[in-house]
């Protein structure tokens, strides 16, 4: 399979970045203080939607506020090893600051904290929660990213790990290409799916041609 591309959007967390011991920390501190169970917890989709979706399922309406700044505040405190996967930072590098970007249904400011903390380059365009009214899995935040790119967005690819990520891609009318980190490749649906970045060939000038490396 080889897709063509004139601007990559990248997810962040699983994809370029792993910070899931971080997260597990953090979502346990904040579900220990609520009360909420273990059981409670895993009955709902978490992965590639924002903070306050999340929230907003495991608790009443007029706590929704309080439970998603707090959630932030230990995110945003616990950076301790977030690491950059492998093959992220030798692909960012290699590509024109002005045909890739990062859409993450992350906060703004946690997103930056994650690339500074892996060591990876600040994009010069991130979408993240902060700029949307409804995050993945609507086609909202990908469309956002392609408008700030100045790229039509059926000359976009997706790169992303998590299903929600992956419908709102499709949404936007992109193709993707996902990384199987955080799911079994069965639950990825891609134009290509690899098992990370380090098996993703990114080659070309004017345009990128994307394959199986």
């Amino acid at each position: 399979m080889e897709l063509i591309a004139d601007a990559l959007l990248f997810d962040l967390d699983g994809t370029l970045v792993d910070s899931t011991p971080a997260v597990i920390r953090s979502w346990t501190a904040w579900a220990a203080e609520r009360g909420i169970t273990e059981t409670q917890f895993a009955a709902i989709e978490t992965h590639g939607r924002t903070s306050r979706s999340i929230v907003a399922d495991l608790v009443p309406a007029d706590q929704v506020d309080a439970a998603d700044a707090r959630i932030q505040q230990l995110e945003l405190a616990d950076l301790s090893g977030v690491t950059a996967l492998p093959g992220a930072a030798e692909l960012l590098t290699r590509l024109d600051p002005a045909r890739w970007a990062v859409v993450t249904s992350g906060v703004r400011r946690l997103a930056a904290a994650r690339l500074t903390a892996a060591g990876l380059p600040t994009p010069r365009v991130l979408v993240s929660a902060d700029d949307v009214r409804r995050g993945k899995p609507d086609p909202e935040p990908y469309l956002a990213g392609a408008a700030a790119l100045g790229i039509a967005p059926q000359r976009c690819v997706v790169v992303e790990d998590a299903p929600a990520g992956l419908t709102a891609a499709r949404a936007a009318g992109m193709a993707t290409v996902a990384v199987t980190g955080t799911h079994r490749p069965e639950e990825l649906k891609a134009d290509l799916v690899l098992p990370g970045l380090g098996q993703l060939s990114v080659t070309g000038s004017d345009r990128f041609v994307l394959t199986a490396a």
